[in-house]
C-alpha cells in the first residue's frame, strides 16, 4: 500500500473520530438546552403561583382592612345608639312623671274650674243688670262644655278665662244699647247707658224720661228731668256721636264706697 492510500485512510479515521465527537457534543448541548428550558418553564409556573398567592393575599388584606373599618364604624354607631336609648329612657321616665302630674293636676283643676264658673254665675246675678241674657248664656255655655269629653281641658280653661276677661272689660268701658225696662208697672223701650260698673241708666226714645238702676233696691228708679240732658250727652258719647266730656250723672255710692 502506497503512502497516499495510507494517508487517506488515516484522514478518514480521524474525520470519523472528529465527527463522532461533534455529534456527541451536539447531543450533550441539546440536552443541556432542553434542561434549561424545562427549568425556566418551572420558574415561570412557580412565579405565576407566587403572583397568584400575592394577589390573593392582597385581597385578603384589603378585605381584612374593610372588615376592621366596618367594625369600628359599627362600634361607633352602637355606642351612639346606646347613648340615644339611654336618653330616650330618661325622656320616657320624664314624660311618665309629667303624665302622673297631669292626672293629679286634672283632679285638682277640674273642681277649681267648676268653682270659677259658679263664682262667675253668682257675680252676673249680683252685678248691674246689663246684657243679662248674653252674659247668662255665656255662663250656661261654660257649664255645657265642662261636661263634654270632646273638649280638652286646656280649651275649657281658656274659655273660662276668656269669659272672665270679658267681664273685666265691662268694668272699664262705656256702652249703649237698646232694651226694655220695667218702671213700677209699666215697660218702656229705652236706650241704656252703662258707664263701667259705676252706673247703668236709661232714657226713653223721646228723651223725656230718664232713670237709673238702684243697686240697693235692685230696681229701676226715675230721675228728675235735670239729668235728661247729661244722660243724652252720655249716650251720644257712647255712640261716638260726640267727643268725650265731663257730664253730670246720678252715681249712688254705698257707705263702704
Amino acid at each position: 500500500m502506497n503512502k497516499y492510500i495510507k494517508s487517506f485512510i488515516l484522514s478518514s479515521i480521524i474525520g470519523l473520530a472528529l465527527l463522532n465527537n461533534t455529534n456527541a457534543e451536539t447531543t450533550s448541548l441539546d440536552s443541556a438546552v432542553e434542561t434549561k428550558l424545562l427549568a425556566q418553564k418551572d420558574v415561570v409556573i412557580s412565579q405565576k403561583k407566587v403572583d397568584a398567592l400575592v394577589s390573593k393575599t392582597n385581597d385578603m388584606v384589603q378585605k381584612y382592612r374593610e372588615a376592621i373599618r366596618k367594625t369600628d364604624s359599627l362600634n361607633t354607631y352602637n355606642g351612639q345608639l346606646s347613648r340615644l336609648v339611654r336618653q330616650q329612657k330618661v325622656a320616657l321616665n320624664a314624660i311618665k312623671r309629667q303624665l302622673d302630674n297631669v292626672e293629679e293636676t286634672q283632679r285638682d283643676i277640674i273642681p277649681f274650674m267648676v268653682k270659677m264658673i259658679y263664682t262667675l254665675e253668682k257675680f252676673v246675678e249680683l252685678d248691674l243688670p246689663f246684657l243679662t241674657q248674653e252674659r247668662q248664656t255665656r255662663v250656661a255655655d261654660l257649664k255645657t262644655i265642662m261636661d263634654r269629653p270632646d273638649v280638652t281641658l286646656p280649651e275649657k280653661y281658656r274659655r273660662i278665662m276668656e269669659a272672665y276677661q270679658i267681664e273685666m272689660e265691662y268694668g272699664r268701658t262705656l256702652e249703649t244699647y237698646s232694651d226694655t225696662v220695667k218702671l213700677e208697672t209699666q215697660e218702656f223701650t229705652v236706650d241704656i247707658l252703662r258707664v263701667g260698673r259705676l252706673l247703668i241708666s236709661f232714657q226713653t226714645l223721646d228723651g223725656k224720661m230718664s232713670g237709673v238702676w238702684n243697686k240697693k233696691s235692685k230696681s229701676w228708679e226715675k230721675l228728675s228731668s235735670e239729668y235728661n240732658r247729661s244722660i243724652k250727652q252720655g249716650l251720644q258719647i257712647a255712640k261716638k256721636q260726640a267727643p268725650p266730656e265731663l257730664i253730670k250723672l246720678p252715681i249712688h255710692m254705698s257707705e263702704k264706697e
